[in-house]
């Protein structure tokens, strides 16, 4: 009997509005922030459980611009794929190769979980291989039309197990693992 080797949780933690966008298209949350209960979100706790980020380069500049003083995941391993942005800096390592190849190795090394900040298309490829193991999804009460979407169309069709659906006070969080 072969014994398969325990890998990584990969999980997508964030939220989005009720029709399925993260962000606007000029990247702002500002229909986020400031929703009741947001502070109250679990995110410190499942922060705990993160010790690896990934990310891709726009959403990195994001993150700069909305806490340019202090990185916001200092002391967490984080890689921000790139095709312009090589090397690395005292907070990020920035990759140039393959989402899913370097993933793939990522979920063999032994750590906790492994978090994707961002979504649309550094998630994109990641689902098409089946490689997202949870999602913690935080749904906003606003409609915004139009925006970046948390889900690029495309062929990658999953079945998902509901684990979990928690309320903080206007925000549902729903927490599924793949099946």
């Amino acid at each position: 009997m072969e014994i398969q080797a325990k890998t990584r949780n990969l999980v997508f933690y964030g939220a989005t509005s009720v029709d399925g966008y993260i962000a606007r298209d000029d990247h702002s949350l500002d229909w986020l922030i400031g929703t009741e209960g947001e502070e109250e979100a679990g995110y410190a706790e499942f922060y705990e459980t993160v010790d690896t980020i990934l990310m891709g380069r726009k959403t990195y500049e994001q993150v700069l611009l909305l806490s340019p003083k202090e990185f916001l995941y200092k002391g967490k391993e984080c890689y921000v794929f790139s095709h312009t942005m090589t090397g690395f800096n005292e907070c990020v390592n920035f990759i140039n190769e393959d989402i899913v190849s370097f993933t793939k190795a990522l979920k063999k090394q032994e750590g906790n979980r492994i978090w994707i900040v961002g979504g649309g298309e550094v998630l994109f490829p990641l689902l098409q291989e089946k490689l997202v193991d949870e999602f913690f999804i935080q749904i906003a009460p606003t409609i915004i039309g139009q925006g970046i979407p948390l889900l690029l169309p495309g062929n990658h069709e999953h079945k998902l197990e509901l684990l979990d659906v928690r309320r903080y006070k206007q925000l549902a969080e729903l927490h599924y693992v793949s099946r």
